[in-house]
């Protein structure tokens, strides 16, 4: 499932742990936390747009190779507060050796690295809140993107970070010419019909970019209309089903349908665009799927024994579709291992930023 969603976000690591369990037939969290932490069939490391994912161990390498091929963009720091590129290559060679034999936490990390290169390395110049972190910090990712790094089993409350190596032996990246016209066809596979914009929106890569690699596949890729939009699949896979979407489901915080599935007015169709998008951006808010198009948000709290959801749908319910709500909330106390009490009315929560 991971695979076939092109990585769970994972953030929020129980909002990642419901998107995969929630697509299996009976998976539970705990089948996730064994995937991750025992099996090592997933690994937890910087994904898509930077961000923490859960990711198939067996494909980092194409992960860390089609990332490296994503053009970065300007750097939204000012001048000295950047990281040069030889600042970054030093950062991330100290990381390769700290994590030869051991898991570091953040602040452990941190020694290790202003050790080997310095006081500027320290600097507290990142915007954080209502703090800052050290300059060290901005070459996390380009670790994660080289291989380097990914992250370890937490200790206590804190996170710790690791070699990938360590989890798969043998691991190199994969070339990146190559590895990112693979995940062109993955994300095509989960979210196309798709138009080269929207797969540089879901990676966070140049628009431009993206435009030249869909016209550089060539006749790997074939353009179909949808709705009089031009957009792409990959040619080997353009099986169309025979019936729509049809049920309901529940998905949590940043779950990968909402944040990869365009257009967005499609989708988020009248007030699910107002109430479940920030600023044109998906995931902050938990939403109620209807046959496929966002039609409610939810929002859970739970107490010591009890899972209270409260699901607000944008639309009246039929019988059916209420029937298929009370399974998935079934299927969320399975998951999460409590029992559960289902609420119809309006949300308040807010947006996880």
């Amino acid at each position: 499932m991971a695979r076939r969603i092109c990585g769970a976000h994972a953030q929020i690591m129980g909002a990642a742990e419901v998107s995969v369990a929630m697509r299996t037939p009976a998976g539970i969290r705990a089948d996730v936390q064994d995937a991750l932490l025992v099996q090592r069939t997933l690994i937890k490391t910087f994904g898509p747009r930077g961000t923490v994912h859960l990711l198939p161990t067996d494909d980092l390498p194409m992960w860390t190779g089609a990332l490296s091929a994503v053009p970065t963009g300007p750097d939204g720091l000012p001048a000295d507060l950047r990281l040069s590129a030889d600042e970054t290559d030093q950062l991330v060679a100290v990381m390769a050796e700290s994590f030869a034999d051991r898991d570091l936490t953040f602040d452990e990390l941190g020694e290790v690295v202003i050790g080997a290169t310095g006081p500027w390395a320290g600097a507290l110049v990142i915007p954080a809140f209502n703090s800052a972190w050290p300059r060290w910090r901005r070459a996390l990712i380009p670790a994660a993107r080289r291989g380097v790094l990914c992250f370890g089993p937490d200790r206590g409350r804190n996170v710790t970070y690791t070699s990938p190596r360590r989890w798969l032996p043998g691991f190199m990246p994969a070339d990146p010419n190559g590895a990112i016209r693979d995940l062109v066809r993955q994300y095509l596979a989960a979210y196309g019909p798709a138009t080269p914009a929207q797969f540089a929106q879901w990676l966070a890569g140049p628009k431009r970019w993206a435009a030249d690699l869909f016209h550089d596949m060539g006749s790997e890729l074939t353009e179909v209309d949808v709705e009089g939009t031009r957009a792409w699949l990959a040619t080997d896979d353009l099986d169309v089903p025979s019936l729509p979407p049809r049920g309901v489901r529940l998905l949590p915080y940043f779950d990968a349908y909402t944040v990869g599935t365009h257009p967005r007015d499609i989708v988020f169709p009248g007030v699910a665009h107002e109430r479940a998008l920030s600023r044109g951006q998906a995931g902050n808010v938990p939403v109620l799927l209807v046959d496929g198009i966002v039609g409610g948000i939810w929002h859970q709290r739970r107490s010591v024994r009890l899972l209270d959801v409260r699901v607000y749908p944008f639309l009246t319910l039929s019988a059916d579709q209420l029937r298929g709500l009370d399974a998935q909330v079934g299927r969320l106390r399975t998951i999460l291992g409590a029992d559960a009490r289902i609420t119809i009315g309006p949300v308040e929560a807010g947006r996880h930023l």
